[in-house]
């Protein structure tokens, strides 16, 4: 599929998924939303993908919505608004549930829906010199569509503190808050998306989905003896599994699973000399 706003990548079992209007802050337009969309289906579809990394060229990784798009919006009927809301959740939910692992590569400021995205993502590893801003108070509308990964990621009480303060974040109290998983300086970032990408290609891609699912399944609620017994079968099925046979057999007589041989040793690190772009 061509891209007009993205660029997409894949080598070495990585899906790079680069937001690509650095004139535009990668703000998010409806063009570029439909082909997020789009792009994350495609990789999480492709059997050659393990692992997914969203990142964005020049010096932001995403500067929220659009100029242009906000300026439209005080005046677009209530049917309007609320169709490009849904399609911007349903971006945001394909990437929190897509079956292979996700990592946000953040650099620069990172606004408003941008930090929905980051949110969003299995893991964010951040620039030390990375920004994050929750700033629609300030403009009279709310952080609604990004919330519940906002929660998810921060928890209440920090959601709460910078959605309505709109004060900013350091990558530091990103990381404190666990918005980001891992920060490391500029020009190590890359590095240590690769360590992690060479991490979790020692995973069974099935196992992986599973645990994703299950974690979805599992956060936020009781632990009832419902819960417990839908973990108890999880466990059970997942044990039976082709996948399982592999890697337990594997284990047992030191050789390395199927879907560690099928995978190279080294992870994709395509240097640049233009800052923050395509590096993973």
């Amino acid at each position: 599929m061509n891209y007009h706003t993205l660029l997409v990548e894949s080598r070495n079992g990585v899906g790079i998924v680069w937001m690509s209007r650095a004139d535009r802050g990668n703000a998010l337009d409806e063009t570029m939303v439909a082909e997020l969309t789009a792009a994350m289906r495609a990789l999480d579809d492709d059997s050659a993908v393990r692992a997914v990394v969203l990142a964005g060229a020049g010096d932001t990784f995403c500067a929220g919505a659009d100029r242009d798009w906000l300026q439209h919006m005080t005046d677009n009927s209530f049917k309007r608004n609320h169709a490009d809301a849904m399609k911007l959740t349903t971006l945001l939910d394909t990437v929190y549930t897509l079956k292979k692992p996700t990592i946000a590569r953040v650099h620069g400021p990172v606004l408003n829906d941008g930090v929905g995205l980051v949110a969003a993502c299995d893991m964010a590893v951040a620039s030390y010199e990375a920004e994050f801003g929750l700033s629609e108070v300030r403009a009279g509308v709310i952080p609604a569509v990004i919330m519940p990964y906002l929660i998810r990621a921060m928890g209440e009480r920090a959601s709460r503190h910078y959605c309505l303060s709109a004060e900013r974040l350091t990558a530091a109290e990103a990381y404190r808050t666990g918005l980001v998983t891992d920060i490391a300086p500029p020009d190590e970032l890359d590095v240590r998306i690769n360590e992690l990408l060479g991490q979790l290609f020692q995973g069974a891609p099935s196992a992986q989905a599973q645990v994703k699912d299950w974690i979805r399944a599992a956060s936020g609620v009781p632990i009832t003896p419902y819960l417990r017994d839908g973990g108890a079968k999880r466990h059970a099925t997942a044990c039976t599994s082709e996948e399982a046979r592999e890697g337990l057999g594997a284990l047992l007589v030191r050789r390395k699973p199927a879907w560690l041989r099928k995978t190279k040793k080294s992870v994709p690190a395509k240097k640049t000399a233009a800052k923050g772009k395509r590096k993973p």
